[in-house]
This record gives C-alpha cells, sequence and structure tokens, in this order.
C-alpha cells in the first residue's frame, strides 16, 4: 500500500498522465453537464457528470479530481451559454475534493484496494462534501458573486446536492468497485513457467 503523506495523497501524483486526464475529464463534464442529464429543478440536473470526479479522484487524488470538476463546470457555463457562476463553479471543486479524498483514508483503487470500509466512508465523504459545497460554499458565493436569490440558490443547492449524492453514492461506488477490481487483477498476474 502507499507511503505517502497526507499532503501528496491530496495533491495526487501530477505528470503527463494526470494532466492529460484532468484536462478530457473537465472537457467531458462540461459536455454532460449541459447534455448528459435530466433537469430537476431550474439550472439544476441530476447528471452523470458527477462520475468524471468519481473517476479521475479515485484514479489520481482529491485536488485533480476538483481541477476537472471546477474547470469542467467552466466549461459547462461556457457550452451551456447562460452566463458564469464561478460559485457552483468552486462548489464542485469542493465537492469533488471530497469525492476524490478515497486515498486519504486508505482506498488506493490502482493498487486494487476499495473494501466494504471504504465504501462507508466514501458514502460519508459525499454527504458531508455535497453538504458543504452545496450548502455553504454556493450559497455564500453565490451572494458574494452574484448577489442572487438566496432562497432559490437554497433550493438549487439542496437539488444539486440529492441528484449529486444519488448519482456519486449508486453509480460512484460500482464505478470505483469496477476500476479496483480491474486494477487488482493486474496486479495478481504470476508468471507460469
Amino acid at each position: 500500500m502507499s507511503k505517502k503523506s497526507f499532503g501528496s495523497k491530496l495533491l495526487g501524483e501530477w505528470n503527463t498522465r494526470t494532466i492529460v486526464t484532468v484536462a478530457i475529464g473537465a472537457a467531458l463534464f462540461g459536455v454532460l453537464m449541459n447534455y448528459g442529464g435530466i433537469p430537476i429543478f431550474t439550472n439544476t440536473s441530476l447528471t452523470t457528470a458527477m462520475i468524471v470526479p468519481v473517476v479521475v479522484g479515485a484514479m489520481y487524488g482529491p485536488v485533480p479530481a476538483a481541477v476537472a470538476a471546477g474547470v469542467g463546470n467552466v466549461i459547462a457555463d461556457l457550452i451551456g451559454g447562460w452566463g458564469m457562476y464561478p460559485a457552483w463553479s468552486i462548489a464542485n471543486a469542493v465537492a469533488a475534493l471530497f469525492i476524490g479524498a478515497l486515498p486519504l483514508y486508505g482506498a488506493y483503487i490502482t493498487e486494487g484496494v476499495f473494501e466494504v470500509k471504504h465504501m462507508v466512508i466514501y458514502i460519508i465523504c459525499i454527504l458531508v462534501g455535497n453538504a458543504l459545497a452545496f450548502g455553504v460554499v454556493a450559497q455564500v458565493l453565490t451572494v458574494v458573486f452574484e448577489g442572487g436569490d438566496m432562497n432559490v440558490s437554497l433550493l438549487q443547492g439542496l437539488y444539486a446536492s440529492i441528484g449529486n449524492i444519488l448519482v456519486e453514492g449508486v453509480i460512484g461506488i460500482l464505478v470505483i468497485k469496477l476500476l479496483a477490481n480491474r486494477y487488482k487483477s493486474r496486479t495478481n498476474l504470476s508468471e507460469e513457467e
């Protein structure tokens, strides 16, 4: 298992592969935010885009997941043509930090480690992360950046959190488990004589 410091697990390993994955993830996030969801409230969708930070976080850690989601939200705003919402871009990045926190509690997906205890911690992380991101960060920054209506913003945050938790919890755990199993099968190969 990985013997890295907390800081290096948080930052992830940045190399060419990480940068390319984050860039592709951000672009995919932006497209899926616009075209890969079901509207559930004003400018809020139950979206498959939230799988992107799950995959990026599982493979590279919290900060790469946050960059992919934050930049991806900016791309979604540009594609959608409804204006820039930095509060929501930052909130998505904060939520993705929690989503990608897997290596911080011992879930090393690229080493095939994702057990039931990691699933429970992952669920707690996505609950806390979405509540903090869309219940606090998005609300405060909406007032600071946009002077928006708090009633609408609170409802958007509530629906976004519920939708994200469903996607990240149900589909996310399946995707992470499949990734972990894939990497585990690669590390268990033995040479036959």
